[in-house]
């Protein structure tokens, strides 16, 4: 059996690696930077945008993502429940695979980051 994917070293391994994007074309990284948390505006809470994140990632398959976004949900202050309810809108939408990615790297992330902000 596959040995499953580490959350924590999934997320290092992002932020790590923007670092070096950041190093490589520091005015180019901050341009996206801003728009990625300047996205909603007003209108969208930080958890709000968090959350949709999470669905997106699931949706997509994107491991970094699902990482990235269920710790940034946490930290803007969604539940387990929040986040698992954002999950079945992934699932409705993308099928099996969101299942899958839901019930495997998402709840490992969950139990990975969910103390992280007590």
């Amino acid at each position: 059996m596959a040995k499953a994917l580490n959350p924590r070293d999934i997320y290092n391994d992002f932020v790590d690696g923007v670092g070096i994007l950041s190093q490589s074309n520091p005015d180019f990284m901050a341009k996206f930077i801003d728009i990625d948390s300047s996205c909603g505006g007003e209108v969208l809470s930080p958890k709000t945008k968090e959350l949709i994140g999470v669905a997106i990632g699931l949706y997509n398959r994107c491991q970094y993502c699902i990482c990235v976004h269920t710790r940034g949900a946490y930290q803007a202050g969604a539940t387990r429940e929040e986040i698992l309810a954002a999950a079945e809108v992934a699932i409705a939408f993308g099928g099996g695979p969101s299942v899958a990615y839901s019930a495997g790297l998402l709840t490992a992330a969950l139990d990975e980051f969910e103390h992280d902000f007590d």
